[in-house]
C-alpha cells in the first residue's frame, strides 16, 4: 500500500489545540465557502428586479473566482511571513463589506466591484489557501492529511448548513437583507480565528532554516510536477464554479420547482462533508495524485450519466450526492501534495500559486455559462465542456513526480 507522504504514518486522533485548530478553521472556512456555495440562489431574484441579464450577474461572479486566485498568492505571501490571523481577519471584513456592497448595487459595475473585487480578495484570506496552510504547519506530519479532510468535512457541513439559511432568508427578509445577514455572520465568528494561529510555528520553520521564499518560488516553478498540478487543477474550479452558479438556473429552465435546486445544492454541501474526510483520509494510504486522477475521471462519469439519464428530482439527487463527494476532496489532496513535495514553510504561497489554475477555471465556468446561453439558451456545450476537462486533468495528474524534493544540504540548513 503506497503512503501519500513519504515516512507519513497513519497518526493518531486528533486533540488538544490541534483539533480545536481543526474545528475553528473548518467553521471559517465553512461560512466563507458557504455564502459563496449559495450565490446562485441569488441569480434569478437579483437580476429579475434589476432587469439585467444572466451575462452580467455571471460576470460579476466570474470575476470574483479571478480575483480570488490572483490574489491567493499574495495572502499566501503575506500569511507565511507573518502568519495567517490577521490576514483571515482582514478578509472577514472585506467579506461584510463585499456583501453590503452586493445588495446595494444598481448597476452591472457596482455589483462587480463588491461580489467580484471584495468578495473575491475576501476569499483568498478566508478560505482553503490560508486555512489549510496554517493548519498544515500545525499538524505534525503523521497528523497533516487527517487533520486538511477534518477541516474540510467541518467547512462541508458549514456549506450544507448555509443553503437552508440563506433560502429561510431570502423567504423572511428578501434578498438584499439576506445578503447582509450574511455579512454580520462573519463577525461572530472573529473569535475563532485565534484557534489556528500558526505564528509560533511559524517562527520555529524560519529559525530551522530553508530556502527562502525566492527560491521556493523558483524550486516549484522548476518542477514539472507544480504545472500539471497547476493545469489539472483549472478543470475542478471550471467544474465546480460551473455547476454551483448555474444548475439552480439550468433545473428551473428545464421545468423542475425551485426546491429542487435548493435541495440539490444541499446534498452536494451534505455529500461534501463525508467526501473531503474521505479524500482527506485516503491521501494519507495511497499517492494523492492517483486519487486526484480517479476523482476527475469519476466526475466526468457522473456527469455524462446526468445528461443521459431522464431528468427528475430523483436523478437530480443522485448526481449532486455522487458529485458531493468529490466535490472539495481535491483541496486537501492538492494542498498535501504539495507539502509533500515542497514542504510546509511556503505552503500558502505555492498553493496560492496552484490555486490561481483551479480561479481561472471556476471564471471560465462562470463566465461561459452565463455567456453560452445567452448566445444558445442552452448549457449542453458547457455540460460537455466540463467532461471534457475532467478527463484532460486525469491525464495530466497521472505522471506528476510526487517524490519528495532533494535539496542540497547548504539550502536545507538555510545557507
Amino acid at each position: 500500500m503506497m503512503r501519500g507522504e513519504t515516512g507519513e504514518q497513519a497518526g493518531a486522533g486528533l486533540h488538544g489545540r490541534l483539533l480545536l485548530a481543526v474545528v475553528c478553521g473548518g467553521l471559517v472556512m465553512g461560512l466563507a465557502l458557504g455564502v459563496r456555495h449559495v450565490q446562485g440562489l441569488f441569480l434569478l431574484p437579483m437580476t429579475l428586479e434589476r432587469g439585467w441579464s444572466r451575462e452580467a450577474f455571471g460576470f460579476a461572479l466570474a470575476m470574483q473566482n479571478l480575483v480570488w486566485g490572483l490574489a491567493q498568492p499574495f495572502t499566501g505571501m503575506i500569511a507565511d511571513r507573518f502568519g495567517a490571523l490577521r490576514v483571515v481577519v482582514a478578509g472577514m471584513g472585506l467579506y461584510l463589506l463585499g456583501l453590503a456592497g452586493m445588495s446595494v448595487a444598481a448597476t452591472p459595475l457596482a455589483l462587480t466591484a463588491s461580489n467580484g473585487l471584495l468578495v473575491g480578495v475576501a476569499l483568498s484570506g478566508t478560505a482553503f489557501g490560508l486555512v489549510y496552510g496554517a493548519l498544515s504547519r500545525i499538524a505534525p506530519p503523521a497528523q497533516r492529511s487527517a487533520a486538511l479532510g477534518l477541516a474540510g468535512a467541518v467547512g462541508g457541513l458549514g456549506q450544507f448548513l448555509m443553503v437552508p439559511i440563506a433560502q429561510g432568508l431570502m423567504e423572511w427578509l428578501g434578498w438584499a437583507a439576506a445578503l447582509l445577514a450574511l455579512g454580520l455572520a462573519f463577525a461572530a465568528c472573529l473569535p475563532a480565528v485565534r484557534a489556528f494561529d500558526d505564528r509560533a510555528e511559524l517562527g520555529a520553520a524560519a529559525r530551522a532554516g530553508g530556502p527562502s521564499m525566492g527560491a521556493a518560488i523558483r524550486e516549484a516553478f522548476a518542477h514539472r510536477g507544480f504545472w500539471l498540478l497547476n493545469l489539472g487543477f483549472l478543470a475542478c474550479g471550471f467544474q465546480l464554479a460551473f455547476i454551483a452558479s448555474h444548475l439552480p438556473a439550468y433545473l428551473l429552465d428545464r421545468g423542475l420547482a425551485p426546491g429542487v435546486a435548493v435541495a440539490g445544492l444541499a446534498t452536494i454541501a451534505l455529500a461534501n462533508v463525508a467526501g473531503t474526510w474521505l479524500c482527506g483520509w485516503a491521501g494519507g494510504r495511497w499517492r494523492r495524485k492517483r486519487l486526484l486522477a480517479g476523482i476527475y475521471l469519476l466526475r466526468s462519469a457522473a456527469m455524462a450519466l446526468f445528461l443521459l439519464l431522464p431528468l427528475s428530482p430523483l436523478t437530480v439527487y443522485a448526481f449532486c450526492a455522487a458529485m458531493g463527494l468529490m466535490w472539495l476532496g481535491t483541496l486537501p489532496l492538492t494542498s498535501g501534495l504539495l507539502s509533500q513535495v515542497f514542504g510546509v514553510r511556503w505552503i500558502a504561497t505555492l498553493f496560492g500559486f496552484v490555486f490561481f489554475g483551479h480561479q481561472l477555471g471556476a471564471f471560465l465556468g462562470v463566465w461561459l455559462g452565463a455567456r453560452v446561453f445567452d448566445a444558445t439558451g442552452s448549457y449542453e456545450a458547457l455540460w460537455l465542456g466540463s467532461m471534457a476537462l475532467g478527463l484532460l486533468a486525469a491525464v495530466l495528474h497521472w505522471p506528476i513526480d510526487d517524490r519528495e524534493i532533494a535539496r542540497p544540504a547548504a539550502v536545507a540548513a538555510g545557507a
